[in-house]
């Protein structure tokens, strides 16, 4: 079982952390609200958790040009 982050505007992988046994609570995930939680969170087949986030060189677009949240995905 892994912990994998993914941008949720280009997808890529920004992070791994393999063999988790970390808590939930100890990587924040019991601060988000049950609809965040749905929205970022998710579990494959495998047991894997997936998480989305924002990855610097969306973060920086999305600053940079804040039209840009319209868009579902973002190329760079």
């Amino acid at each position: 079982m892994a912990l994998k982050y993914y941008c949720r505007h280009c997808g890529v992988q920004m992070g791994k952390i393999d063999d988790i046994s970390v808590d939930m609570e100890r990587l924040g995930l019991h601060k988000l609200t049950n609809e965040e939680r749905m929205e970022m969170v998710s579990y494959d087949l495998t047991g894997d958790v997936h998480i989305k986030s924002i990855c610097e060189d969306c973060h920086e677009s999305l600053e940079r040009n804040p039209a840009f949240y319209q868009n579902d995905y973002l190329i760079h």
